[in-house]
């Protein structure tokens, strides 16, 4: 498994402990080392924005002292909502590697399909900018989250 995928898997595993959020994690990386990190808090925050996505590039933001994160990757366990896909592109993100896909997302009660088809889908996104990886783990991450007694709520 990917290094930088593994840290995005324990930032979700810190947010599912902690009832924050969802089963999302990400991680910033730029020349191999972490900026940032980030899970989802919409929970704790009240906040329907801090997804995992979000609060990383804040983190990497903050960490680096730029808005700018040209040179840098993303790696989150589920592919980017419409939301946090158009927050990367704004953040210069060069690259993003997600684990599970739009279509596990909805399968654990997520609606990010539901805000793609109504946008229109990710038509105009370069084929290499979002690279799946590491779906067996994410997907092992997600049926954690689904088999927890309290996963309605988050």
């Amino acid at each position: 498994m990917n290094e930088f995928m593994r840290s995005a898997i324990e930032q979700a595993r810190i947010g599912i402990q902690n009832g924050e959020g969802g089963p999302f994690g990400s991680v910033i990386v730029k020349n191999g080392e972490i900026v940032g990190r980030g899970h989802n808090q919409v929970l704790i925050n009240a906040d329907a924005t801090c997804h995992g996505e979000m609060q990383a590039i804040r983190d990497a933001s903050k960490n680096l002292s730029t808005h700018d994160l040209s040179g840098c990757e993303l790696y989150t366990t589920g592919e980017p909502c419409p939301m946090c896909l158009a927050a990367c592109m704004w953040a210069n993100i060069e690259r993003i590697y997600f684990g599970c896909t739009v279509k596990d997302n909805e399968s654990i009660g997520f609606r990010d399909k539901l805000f793609f088809d109504m946008l229109g889908g990710k038509k105009g996104i370069a084929p290499d900018y979002l690279v799946c990886i590491d779906r067996d783990e994410c997907i092992k991450l997600f049926a954690e989250y689904a088999s927890d007694e309290n996963a309605e709520n988050y």
